[in-house]
């Protein structure tokens, strides 16, 4: 019995190669490859010298704090923080994956889900309206007899790409009295 070593038999056994493709008419013709090039940025230091940038710029943060509904039992509110790249965002998502209650009992069963047609996912912009994108018109509908400072978090972008600074959010300004 003859023995093959292993590598000769992987080789046998997996060809790697691509074959040539034969047309209909018994023309032999070869497949072409795609050669891919990787960029590389270079940037001078001080010294001369170059070296490979990889430090992409930074993107503007925007900070947020959410002012809890009720007042503890030391009579103060909660406050929740957070940070977001400016103008990626919507505040609901902020909000939810930041595990920041957003809905009141009614809008935690009955919410659109982000979509703009329910109303439920109502905060009150207490500082840094200015960040944040106009009213849109889904805002405006179900807004129109509402406080100017009342936003729909799912319709709200925080920032616009190239601004940074801070947003103070009352939650469920529907709560305080």
């Amino acid at each position: 019995m003859a023995s093959l070593s292993f590598a000769a038999a992987a080789a046998a056994a997996v060809n790697l190669r691509r074959p040539d493709v034969t047309s209909d008419f018994g023309n032999r013709q070869r497949t072409s490859t795609l050669v891919r090039r990787k960029r590389l940025s270079l940037s001078l230091n001080a010294a001369g010298s170059t070296e490979p940038s990889s430090a992409a710029p930074e993107k503007p943060e925007i900070e947020l704090e959410f002012i809890g509904p009720k007042p503890g039992a030391d009579g103060s509110y909660p406050v929740d923080k957070a940070k977001a790249v400016s103008g990626e965002k919507l505040l609901r998502n902020i909000m939810n994956e930041n595990k920041i209650e957003l809905y009141a009992t009614y809008g935690k069963a009955m919410n659109c889900g982000g979509g703009g047609s329910c109303g439920t996912c109502i905060v009150e912009i207490i500082d840094g309206k200015d960040l944040l994108n106009e009213r849109t018109n889904t805002e405006l509908r179900y807004l129109k007899k509402k406080p100017e400072s009342w936003r729909l978090a799912c319709q709200t972008i925080v920032g616009n790409k190239e601004n940074s600074g801070k947003v103070v959010v009352q939650r469920l300004p529907q709560w305080k009295k």
